[in-house]
């Protein structure tokens, strides 16, 4: 491993969990009964356009001027307030050796990820090597170009770059991109069964926690 890509939410931030309960609660207030279950089932991973056009066919009906208020005002909460870390994220970016070339690479705005990243004590750690699937190309995840775009960023080939990710969307994009992929099976959002979902996509290397990850990279 000559360099590892982060992904964001679900791999350093509780936010898939936070989100899909919000998601759910709203979507049930509205008249369309979810659970949390079914919200993480089905939306994990997904933001920006592919986010909403999946609420929609899943409810069946356009989203009223209401549900993009109310989700609105929560981003702006999570921003302002903050939003728990995975469990052992910050110690395991902490303890990433300094001159190892490591990147964010999210489906997420920078916004989001920077801020939250400073909310962690975790600001300067990633430099400028914070990317995004909406600002930085044009097909985000689940193609593999954000892995590509931030292999070439930080100068190294992409078979040398190691990929942590959560997601069934990001999971298929770093498989496909070449790198050496680790599905991290740590966070709250993860159903019974997620890492078999991850295996049936390609991913050979499962993490149950950020001991785990560190033991495959051999940074023990």
């Amino acid at each position: 491993m000559d360099a590892i890509i982060l992904d964001f939410d679900g791999v350093l931030l509780e936010s898939e969990y936070e989100g899909n309960r919000h998601l759910a609660e709203l979507l049930t207030e509205l008249g369309h009964p979810t659970s949390v279950e079914e919200a993480l089932t089905h939306f994990i991973g997904l933001s920006g356009r592919d986010f909403i056009v999946a609420i929609e066919a899943y409810i069946g009906a356009r989203l009223p001027s209401e549900f993009h208020e109310r989700r609105g005002v929560e981003d702006a909460r999570a921003l302002r307030e903050g939003v728990a870390a995975v469990a052992g994220a910050i110690e395991f970016v902490r303890s990433l050796p300094p001159d190892l070339p490591k990147a964010v690479a999210s489906s997420s705005t920078t916004e989001w990820v920077r801020t939250h990243l400073d909310h962690l004590g975790l600001g300067g750690v990633f430099g400028d090597h914070v990317y995004s699937g909406r600002e930085h190309v044009e097909r985000g995840k689940p193609a593999p170009d954000l892995y590509w775009y931030t292999a070439e960023q930080l100068g190294v080939p992409i078979e040398r770059c190691t990929i942590v990710e959560d997601s069934e969307v990001g999971a298929k994009g770093a498989v496909a991109s070449g790198a050496r992929v680790i599905g991290l099976v740590g966070g709250a959002h993860c159903l019974p069964g997620h890492d078999a979902r991850l295996k049936s996509l390609g991913v050979r290397d499962i993490a149950y926690s950020f001991d785990e990850v560190r033991r495959l990279l051999g940074l023990d």
